[in-house]
């Protein structure tokens, strides 16, 4: 069952419109879809390595831009969509520590998320309530959507052949591990919700201690 998805799957990636694809998962992911663009930048890579540079380029314009919509749910229509978006993600609890946050480190936040799986729309939806200045915004999602996608890309340039070898081999080992990823991603945004033990002042942030910001 796994082989036979696997197998449709690496024959999907190397569809005409999967670059199109891409850029629409990468996009919608970094304001309000819950399901990252990695798993198909890396099939997309695994099919055609000497394209996996150009592909991580696509996710990570395709996020860059989603993140604006993001920013402007933040920003426009928090209230309305926002709050609401957040709580289907259940990450409601994270969101007064995200803006503490953002509002002390700004810049430096983004460049930390690009080395961790926590929620990239998080940050773009805190952003716009927090009116983040446009140009750090900008200059911190290329940032960090570039750390994440660019170094699959990469990688996948130069060592795709080996790689795709690997994953055929061992196929069910290759989805544990994206599988124990998954779920240490939402252990990091546990830390947001107070799992830490760091007596920063963040620590402590609540929704009444924060904001909104001017429409």
């Amino acid at each position: 069952m796994l082989r036979r998805l696997y197998e449709w799957t690496m024959a999907k990636s190397s569809h005409p419109y999967a670059e199109w694809w891409l850029a629409l998962f990468a996009f919608v992911e970094a304001s309000f879809f819950p399901i990252p663009p990695h798993p198909l930048l890396g099939l997309m890579c695994l099919a055609e390595p000497k394209k996996a540079v150009r592909f991580a380029l696509v996710a990570t314009l395709g996020s860059v831009v989603g993140g604006l919509l993001g920013y402007a749910i933040g920003h426009f229509l928090y209230d309305a969509i926002g709050a609401q978006l957040l709580s289907a993600l259940h990450l409601t609890e994270s969101f007064p520590k995200a803006a503490c946050f953002l509002r002390e480190k700004g810049f430096w936040i983004f460049v930390a998320k690009g080395a961790t799986p926590i929620p990239f729309k998080l940050l773009t939806i805190t952003a716009g309530f927090i009116s983040m200045p446009m140009a750090t915004f900008l200059l911190g999602s290329f940032v960090s959507r570039a750390m994440s996608f660019m170094v699959v890309g990469v990688l996948f340039r130069i060592y795709g052949a080996p790689i795709k070898a690997f994953i055929d081999k061992y196929l069910a080992w290759v989805t544990l591990g994206f599988i124990v990823f998954v779920i240490g991603g939402v252990l990091l945004v546990g830390l947001l919700d107070g799992a830490s033990s760091s007596s920063h002042t963040c620590d402590n942030a609540t929704m009444a201690s924060i904001n909104a910001p001017s429409a």
